[in-house]
C-alpha cells in the first residue's frame, strides 16, 4: 500500500477527513489502553451514515474485528475491517459528552460529543447528526443477564486497525477524552492515522 498521509492526533482531540473508496485509513493505538470513537458518513451525501443496528447485525457480534463491515442507515456497506491487531472493538456504548458525564459522574467534563461537533461542524453537520458510534480499542462486555460496564482499555501500544473505504466516507475521530472511567486508563494519549493509497 501506499502511504498518503500520515498525522499524529493528540490526547482529547477531534480530527475528520474524506477517506476516498478503495483508501485504507489505519488508527494506530500509539501508546496502549486508549479508546478511539469513530464515526463515518457518506461523502457525497452525508445524511446517509453510520448505523450500529445493521452493523451489529450483519456481522452476528456485537465486538467488530477482521472482515467485518461497518454500514450505513441504508444498508450500504461504508468500510471493511481489512487487518485488526486488537480484536474486538465496541458498538453499542457511544460516545461520552458533558451531559453524560454529568449524569454518571456529576462532573461537567467536556467529551467525545464535543469533539464531534468540531470535526463535523466544516462539513455542515452538527448534534443531530451524531448517531451511536464505534469505539475502537474499547471494550463493553455484556453479562448472561445484559448487564454492561465500561472495561480497562486492553490495548496495547501500536495496536491498530485498518478500515477500507467502500465508498468516498467522511471518517471522524474524536481520540477520547474521558478520565471518569476506565476506557482510556484514565490517561488520555495521542493516536496516529494512516491513509494508504
Amino acid at each position: 500500500m501506499l502511504e498518503i498521509h500520515r498525522e499524529e492526533i493528540p490526547p482529547r482531540a477531534p480530527w475528520a477527513r474524506v477517506i476516498r473508496k478503495g483508501e485504507t485509513l489505519r488508527i494506530v493505538d500509539s501508546h496502549g489502553q486508549q479508546a478511539v470513537d469513530f464515526l463515518c458518513y457518506n461523502a457525497a451525501q452525508p445524511e446517509e451514515r453510520y448505523h450500529a443496528p445493521n452493523t451489529i447485525k450483519k456481522a452476528g457480534h456485537i465486538l467488530l474485528t477482521t472482515g467485518d463491515r461497518l454500514y450505513s442507515d441504508r444498508a450500504n456497506p461504508l468500510l471493511t475491517i481489512v487487518a485488526d491487531s486488537f480484536g474486538g472493538h465496541e458498538t453499542i456504548g457511544g460516545c461520552c459528552s458533558e451531559p453524560s458525564n454529568v449524569m454518571l459522574y456529576g462532573v461537567a467534563n467536556k467529551g467525545c460529543r464535543e469533539n464531534f461537533l468540531k470535526a463535523l461542524a466544516p462539513h455542515g453537520l452538527g448534534w443531530r447528526d451524531i448517531v451511536p458510534n464505534v469505539n475502537w480499542f474499547m471494550t463493553v462486555p455484556v453479562g448472561a443477564a445484559g448487564d454492561a460496564a465500561i472495561a480497562l482499555g486492553a490495548s496495547k501500544p501500536g495496536d491498530y486497525v485498518d478500515i477500507r473505504a467502500e465508498m468516498d466516507v467522511l471518517a471522524v475521530i474524536s481520540n477520547c477524552p474521558q478520565v471518569l472511567n476506565p476506557c482510556n486508563a484514565f490517561n488520555p494519549t495521542a493516536i496516529e492515522v494512516v491513509v494508504f493509497a
